[in-house]
């Protein structure tokens, strides 16, 4: 049975039936095989991106119960302070502007635009930005389609978008933590129209709350599903759930939702169709997400310089990784540190 199994991970077949095996291995054996195919798909560099990231605004009509960073009466930045805020990170030599920010009430899609054109007007810089939930919002505002708000997204300068607001893919899961986000089928419908106009994604999960391991195989398989259709996942992070200051935190029973063996069976059900698999550091923490490195994982995400949204959430692993701290971790268990470009070009 197990040589069945191995030889369908090896081709990319990988089934649901598989995975709920796999998953049932001691913990060793399945980061062992992890290890393995990480080292096949992309040997022992490990990679990661300098960037800036800027949350634009934590005022939000969204009611999702794992958040602890909306605010009914926050902060908006204005455009003067999110050049700013670029300057900043280009001083320090960064290639990505990450942006993501709050739903805020009446904002347009045109508001969205503008924000990307007064970058791109001022600075050379790769912009990944705006959430599929964001897109929609703005898209809802502006009584447009979906391809008709990324087109004019992509005109004004969007060069990738993050694929978070996934959460898990499964509605009877979205109903009990964010009821009024997208469902499922418009989330792909978002990320599969976005690739289809060629701007690339990222994929996420966030795991550890009220999902089942079931839930969790079944999200990574939808996310292989989109990929073998569209080729425009960039990687795939799992996000583990952060407990503190939000409603959800209050009635899970578990301190946080890190569990190492979420990367491993990402791996490997995603072998063969999505080479880079990332640890978020600023969720992990610096020493476990260098452990994750042994666990199938080859990138480690970026230097972030700001980051409000997990912080409010108990995050304590800061808002800044220097790049000798990436290269001491990584070094640190004998793997190859690469700086990359947002879509793994490595510089």
């Amino acid at each position: 049975m197990i040589d069945e199994i191995l030889e369908r991970v090896q081709d990319g077949r990988t089934t649901r039936e598989d995975a709920l095996y796999l998953a049932s291995l001691p913990s060793h054996e399945l980061f062992h095989l992890a290890d393995q195919l990480r080292r096949e798909a992309v040997g022992d560099t490990v990679t990661y991106v300098i960037n800036r990231n800027i949350n634009f605004t934590n005022s939000c009509i969204g009611d999702c119960a794992f958040c602890a960073f909306r605010s009914e009466n926050g902060y908006v930045l204005s455009r003067e302070q999110i050049l700013q805020k670029v300057q900043e990170g280009i001083e320090k030599g960064v290639t990505e502007i990450c942006i993501q920010g709050g739903l805020l009430r009446g904002m347009m899609l045109d508001d969205y635009c503008e924000m990307l054109e007064s970058i791109k007007s001022h600075f050379a810089v790769h912009i990944h930005a705006f959430s599929p939930m964001e897109v929609f919002h703005a898209a809802r505002n502006s009584a447009l389609d979906i391809t008709d708000a990324l087109s004019a997204l992509k005109h004004s300068g969007l060069d990738s978008m993050p694929g978070t607001a996934a959460e898990i893919l499964d509605d009877s899961i979205r109903r009990k933590i964010c009821p009024n986000k997208i469902s499922t089928d418009q989330w792909i419908e978002i990320i599969t129209t976005a690739h289809r106009l060629g701007i690339p994604t990222t994929a996420t999960m966030l795991y550890g709350h009220v999902e089942s391991l079931e839930n969790r195989v079944d999200h990574i398989l939808l996310i292989r599903d989109v990929q073998r259709k569209t080729g425009g996942f960039t990687e795939f992070i799992p996000l583990p759930f952060m407990a503190k200051n939000n409603p959800l935190g209050k009635v899970v029973s578990r301190a946080n939702g890190i569990d190492m063996r979420v990367h491993a069976l990402a791996r490997i059900l995603l072998h063969r169709h999505i080479k880079n698999i990332q640890a978020s550091w600023v969720k992990l923490g610096r020493k476990l997400a260098q452990t994750m490195l042994l666990c199938g994982v080859n990138d480690l995400g970026g230097t972030l310089m700001e980051e409000h949204i997990t912080k409010s959430a108990g995050g304590t692993s800061g808002e800044y990784l220097s790049p000798k701290e990436f290269e001491d971790i990584i070094t640190g268990v004998g793997r190859i540190p690469r700086r990359r470009t947002t879509l793994y070009e490595l510089i």
